[in-house]
């Protein structure tokens, strides 16, 4: 019997450490802290494992941090 109470409390456990990570994750959703996060990860994720991948991932934030040329006033 008291391998019963043993796994039930191990399972138990279990389940209130899943339940406080998926209510962490939830937390920081709502607050946007994990958008930066996650962009780093896959960048780091896709630097190791598919190179071409990074350097597209690079190329793109480039191109999105750099200004937009702007069309010239016309001198009439």
């Amino acid at each position: 019997m008291a391998e019963v109470f043993a796994g039930i409390a191990v399972v138990g456990c279990l389940f209130g450490v899943i339940a406080a990570l998926g209510a962490i994750a939830v937390r920081a959703r709502r607050r946007g802290a994990t958008a930066s996060a996650v962009a780093a990860a896959m960048a780091a994720y896709d630097e190791a494992m598919h190179s071409t991948a990074y350097s597209t991932f690079v190329e793109m934030r480039s191109q999105d941090e750099r200004s937009s040329p702007v069309a010239a006033p016309d001198k009439d």
